[in-house]
């Protein structure tokens, strides 16, 4: 599929148009041209995300991407070689969440960072992940790419936390925060592999299960939560992903 994609970029560069290898033209040895528009940049990434809500990852089409994003083909591939790269740097726009919280509470730090990921992450239609690593395990540079663009920002998102939980001395040093990173990282992957997403209650579980293996002192973690999610219902009245006790007769 990657190879009909280049080949096909090939022969708009036949027609007059432009490929994304060489220089601005596309051919090596002629001179640039001018900079590419960030303009387009927007209006392409925001027509992919657009098609791939509507019609998931089989109907994005470089003809109708370049329609809605109001350019031509070749500018497309000036900028992606084809389907997947396209989708690809799209979703990477979209998973590029802010900086994980630091408040000194390990669990609320871990529940609001997984938060902020999945927020963003919901926002993809989970069939179109699936669609989209079939066509990339083809093509050892896609595969690569999607390692980093689809799956690197879930590890990314909780990995600052974890790190700073264990200089606090909340997580044990013996644990490996790499191993941790790959449990949450494939609970949230594998479940949009299968056409759904990681809903906020299943991810709490998530972190209550690892922390309860990982934690120093776990039923320390859970009494300082308690205390700062009370403080912060007080304020606004509403809260993202909570931590509950369900060891307790009363969680049961």
């Amino acid at each position: 599929m990657a190879e009909e994609h280049r080949a096909e970029a090939h022969r708009e560069l036949e027609r007059g148009g432009e490929t994304p290898e060489g220089n601005a033209h596309g051919v090596a040895g002629r001179p640039a041209g001018r900079p590419r528009d960030a303009h387009i940049d927007t209006a392409v990434t925001a027509a992919t995300l657009e098609l791939l809500e509507e019609r998931g990852y089989l109907g994005v089409s470089l003809g109708e991407v370049a329609r809605r994003a109001g350019t031509s083909r070749p500018a497309i591939y000036r900028r992606r070689p084809g389907r997947a790269a396209l989708v690809l740097a799209a979703i990477e726009s979209r998973l590029d969440v802010p900086a994980p919280p630091d408040t000194g509470c390990t669990l609320c730090d871990l529940g609001e960072s997984l938060t902020l990921f999945l927020t963003a992450y919901r926002t993809i239609r989970p069939d179109a992940f699936s669609a989209l690593y079939a066509e990339c395990i083809q093509d050892p540079e896609l595969h690569d790419r999607y390692l980093r663009s689809v799956i690197e920002p879930s590890r990314k998102a909780v990995r600052e936390t974890l790190l700073r939980a264990v200089d606090r001395g909340d997580v044990r040093r013996d644990v490996d925060v790499e191993q941790l990173l790959d449990v949450i990282a494939s609970f949230a992957h594998y479940r949009a592999l299968f056409g759904r997403h990681l809903d906020d209650e299943s991810a709490e579980q998530v972190i209550e299960t690892l922390l309860r293996g990982a934690a120093i002192d776990y039923a320390e973690l859970l009494s300082h939560s308690e205390a700062l999610e009370q403080e912060h219902l007080a304020a606004d009245g509403s809260h993202q992903v909570s931590i509950e006790d369900r060891s307790s007769p009363a969680a049961g």
